[in-house]
């Protein structure tokens, strides 16, 4: 097994792969050599404790393909109905290949041809484990970890900025006798 094979698994995931390899269909099932590299190499850890680097199931994920462009794609369990083109199942070896690696992290697979292709991870988009933590220290009154990307706010004039946003009611404009009103406008 090289150091490329060792990956990161929930206990969920890891009792997920392992229920898949016990039902292999034999010895020519394209995923079967798979499964066992990723059984063999993992990490077992508890969902609270995997990085938010780390693809789960469930999770968003960037990745290329050799020297291809990006793709993102939900890595799932099963094929989702009504998600055409974005999910990319654990039953396909790309699928479970990406399971378990972390960001920047590569695996080499074996086609259906018999040719190789590398998988490298470019980012955890969206990662389901790791929005329960943000969630539950919200809920605690916590404040919650800094984005890893821009955060973008839209302004209309330059010279209007608030700082923060004001808390005060406004009462209803009251133009008098002689406003003709929005329908004026």
């Amino acid at each position: 097994m090289s150091n490329k094979d060792v990956c990161l698994l929930t206990t969920k995931d890891y009792t997920i792969l392992e229920v898949m390899q016990e039902r292999c269909l034999g010895r020519d099932d394209p995923i079967r050599e798979l499964l066992r590299r990723k059984l063999d190499g993992a990490t077992v850890v508890f969902r609270d404790d995997i990085p938010s680097t780390v693809v789960t199931l469930s999770s968003r994920v960037s990745y290329r393909i050799d020297d291809g462009p990006a793709e993102t794609r939900i890595v799932a369990h099963d094929e989702m109905r009504g998600m055409v083109g974005s999910v990319l199942s654990i039953t396909n070896p790309r699928g479970l290949a990406l399971l378990g690696l972390a960001e920047g992290q590569s695996i080499t697979i074996r086609r259906i041809d018999g040719e190789e292709e590398t998988l490298t991870v470019q980012e955890v988009v969206y990662q389901p484990e790791a929005a329960k933590r943000e969630a539950d220290t919200l809920q605690r009154g916590g404040v919650p970890p800094k984005p890893r990307g821009p955060i973008l706010r839209l302004v209309h004039r330059s010279d209007d900025v608030p700082l923060r946003p004001k808390r005060e009611l406004l009462a209803p404009f009251d133009g008098g006798p002689d406003d003709p009103g929005p329908s004026a406008a």
